[in-house]
């Protein structure tokens, strides 16, 4: 059931067990006040647990997303159902979010980047080896299939799929290739709403905007200009009905993991086994234990400390992270290959390192966010929405540089240079 595997692995798998007790305690606690963080949590995870509800609900709770897609008749109502996609964290055409400004560390900003592509990246798409020409023509065949399991019969299933195929490879055309995104100033070009008009005149970044609910945004930093120069053809280019299979399938392709069965058996049959080799679908409560913990990560947090990670050692192991500094600060005051100046620069960015152990001194705050024992995927979608905003609202506002990019039971680190 795993792609790969290492001590990392084996860590975090003994600390799904952990999760997976609090989880079915909160489950069963009937007696957990409405709102609380533990009702939610058991909410969640009991929702998404009850496989013979999910099954039999099948795509109803997707009823009105759908219905919005197959609405569409203008490039006006395209746009704002890429933005109502958007606002649930559906990768659809391109992604928009708040990122630190790469020339003034301490401001966010608003970036919009490359994507909206089912495959991994861009190469999968022209690479003529016979291992890729194999995966894009499995890719086209998963489509189809998930679209047969919306309700297509299999000519119009056919059809969809490759009016995606064709959308996502003239999106992939002009997408920036991962070697090049290796270069951050490549990524760096800085526009004003003159500027992104003239960019792209056919899309509306203000209604767009306005629809994704973000209020704050002024310049943004638009990380590739040629894929949205390319983006904005292919608006007027490609007939409203494949669009509409596109958006179609790219919300099916997001939630496929918490939809009934046989979507996650046909998502896991092509990302699990053809893309990673994976031969084994997780047991069900690992699945949920993980959605939870990326859904409701601060929440989760919260229980799993009290009960693995106590504050004491929290406390030894900030002592040691505090004695290595002072050695290596030791180590940068003797080293004779440096001079003056330059050690004056390490002493200033060894001061400069924010200490993140084990978990944050401040949580985050879910009271606004609602869950139920109502369909999963609709806890899902309220849980991705409410991230979204949450990531929005930081637009404009100075960088906290004491947020954390990783949940506590995550056993792993990380190094944020910006």
């Amino acid at each position: 059931e795993q792609a790969s595997w290492g001590m990392f692995d084996k860590l975090y798998d003994r600390n799904q067990t952990q999760l997976k007790q609090i989880l079915e305690e909160a489950a069963a606690n009937a007696s957990s006040p409405a709102g609380s963080l533990e009702r939610k949590l058991g909410d969640f995870y009991a929702s998404g647990m009850d496989m013979a509800r999910i099954d039999a609900n099948g795509l109803t709770p997707l009823g009105a997303d759908l219905a919005r897609i197959d609405g569409i008749r203008t490039v006006k109502d395209l746009r704002a159902v890429v933005a109502h996609l958007h606002r649930y964290g559906i990768d659809a055409m391109f992604s928009f979010g708040s990122t630190q400004d790469a020339k003034n560390a301490t401001s966010v900003i608003g970036e919009a980047t490359q994507g909206g592509l089912g495959l991994p990246e861009r190469d999968y798409y022209f690479k003529d080896d016979e291992r890729t020409k194999t995966i894009r023509a499995e890719y086209v065949k998963h489509v189809a299939r998930v679209f047969e399991l919306s309700g297509d019969d299999g000519p119009r299933a056919a059809a969809r799929a490759g009016a995606v195929m064709a959308i996502e490879t003239s999106l992939a055309e002009k997408s920036m290739t991962a070697i090049e995104m290796r270069d951050p100033n490549a990524l760096y070009h800085k526009m004003d709403a003159r500027a992104l008009k003239a960019l792209t005149p056919s899309f509306g970044w203000p209604e767009y905007f306005k629809g994704i609910g973000a209020r704050r945004i002024g310049d943004i930093n638009v990380a590739q200009p040629e894929f949205f120069r390319n983006l904005d053809r292919q608006l007027g280019a490609v007939s409203l009905d494949d669009w509409k299979s596109y958006l179609r399938w790219r919300l099916l392709d997001a939630l496929a993991p918490y939809l009934p069965t046989a979507f996650v058996e046909e998502n896991f049959n092509f990302n699990g086994r053809t893309l990673q080799g994976t031969p084994q679908l997780r047991p069900l409560w690992k699945r949920r234990v993980s959605a939870t913990d990326n859904f409701l990560g601060d929440a989760l947090a919260q229980v799993y400390v009290k009960k693995a990670f106590t504050p004491e050692a929290k406390a030894r192991a900030l002592e040691m992270v505090r004695n290595l500094k002072l050695a290596l600060r030791e180590r940068l005051g003797t080293l004779e290959w440096m001079s003056d100046a330059t050690r004056q620069q390490a002493y200033a960015k060894l001061d400069a390192f924010v200490d993140k152990i084990g978990y944050p001194d401040k949580w985050k705050d879910y009271s606004r966010l609602r869950i139920d024992r109502g369909p999963f995927v609709l806890n899902v979608l309220r849980a991705t929405e409410f991230a979204t905003m949450r990531d929005l609202e930081k637009v404009g506002r100075p960088v906290d540089r004491n947020e954390w990019g990783m949940t506590a039971p995550t056993v792993n680190a990380y190094y944020n240079p910006l």
